[in-house]
């Protein structure tokens, strides 16, 4: 017994020595896995797990997509494969097939009038899922102008026309036998008025023709100096500031080659425009009337010379019907500009209780109109003091 206790004693002591070796090099082992200077933190409970606190919500922020909106831009189909981006101006030649492209979904096109009153099949739009095309077959002269395409903004089933953003290019489709844009007229009115541009539309099929301006009587041809007239090859012949001197009849003439055309004839009626509508000033010879005295209004308009202007009254006897009589006359005004005076005088003798009230002047020149009103009060007839 005692042997076996002896054994017993020195395995237990070995047992506990090798014990405190392994702790120690545990710890020297951490120790040399954390840097000097730093502490082990304790780690905390992750969400979700058991903690005092309970689980914490979590918001997702909405994402915001912008997106730039894509610049609309124009190209021209050549042939398959290849395309061309247009300028302000492109040619096709009479008979060939114009094919435009335009990026937008969706997108909206304008072309000349003369093809969308003349609707004969030849023209034709299609919009796919990125872009619109216009197609137009067997070209003319007569389709030369200008044509658009405007990038439409929906909402819903409402669509409108963005125009700030809309894509124009002018097209000359030259043609070897018409060198102007063909036109149903043998002769065409304008009206020229004064301090309005005032364009003849002598639109050629080729940007390469050389056009002129000519008067019929006495026959001459019309001097062009870009500053009273000038010549733009997509709108034909601009008298800027029209006077008295340019009215008569007037043509174009459009050489290219050995080929020479005259155009419509342009009937040039010059017509004095007033700058604005006219600014009457009404005036009673007296607020208040006893019954019997005569009365006379007055409405007066001080305005440029030959310019036309018309008069039109409403007043109070107009109820039963009684007459209207009125005295009209333009005279000069004094000063350094050309000016006139008209004027129109309405006449009511004797006057009544009916005629009490407000009278009403309307002015009107090709401008507009403008009215002005004055009151009347019709008192008894003071009596005849006794002696």
């Amino acid at each position: 017994m005692p042997l076996v206790n002896l054994f017993g004693s020195k395995w237990k002591l070995l047992l506990s020595a090798l014990l405190i070796c392994a702790v120690t090099f545990e710890l020297d082992a951490q120790e040399q896995r954390t840097p000097p200077g730093r502490t082990t933190k304790p780690s905390k409970p992750k969400l979700g797990k058991t903690t005092n606190k309970g689980p914490r919500a979590v918001t997702a922020k909405p994402k915001i997509k912008t997106t730039a909106p894509a610049q609309t831009v124009l190209t021209q189909v050549l042939n398959r494969g290849k395309f061309k981006k247009v300028g302000e101006t492109i040619s096709v030649q009479s008979g060939d097939t114009l094919e435009l492209r335009c990026r937008g979904k969706p997108v909206q096109w304008s072309v000349p009038s003369y093809l969308e009153e003349d609707d004969d099949g030849r023209l034709r739009t299609v919009q796919q899922e990125r872009y619109g095309v216009l197609t137009l077959v067997n070209s003319t002269g007569a389709d030369t102008g200008e044509y658009a395409c405007y990038p439409m903004y929906c909402e819903d089933t409402d669509c409108r026309k963005e125009y700030d953003k809309a894509v124009k290019v002018f097209v000359f489709f030259p043609d070897p036998h018409e060198l102007f844009v063909p036109s149903s007229d043998y002769y065409e009115v304008i009206q020229l008025r004064t301090n309005w541009p005032t364009v003849l539309p002598c639109q050629v099929t080729s940007p390469e023709a050389k056009v002129t301006l000519h008067r019929e009587f006495p026959p001459v041809e019309v001097a062009v100096d870009g500053t009273e007239i000038s010549f733009n090859v997509k709108k034909g012949f601009t008298i800027h500031r029209p006077r008295p001197y340019h009215a008569g009849a007037l043509y174009c003439v459009a050489s290219l080659g050995n080929l020479r055309q005259s155009s419509t004839k342009y009937m040039l009626i010059y017509v004095n425009y007033p700058m604005a509508p006219p600014s009457p000033v009404i005036q009673a010879s007296s607020s208040s009337l006893a019954l019997g005295e005569n009365l006379r209004v007055s409405c007066s308009v001080v305005g440029e010379q030959n310019v036309v202007v018309e008069f039109t009254w409403e007043y109070p006897g107009q109820q039963i019907g009684r007459p209207l009589y009125t005295q009209e006359s333009i005279s000069p005004v004094g000063g350094g500009a050309a000016r006139q005076q008209s004027q129109s005088i309405l006449l009511v003798d004797e006057i009544r209780d009916v005629d009490q009230g407000t009278y009403t002047c309307t002015a009107q020149n090709l401008q507009g109109a403008t009215s002005v009103s004055t009151t009347v009060k019709v008192v008894p007839k003071a009596k005849p003091k006794k002696p």
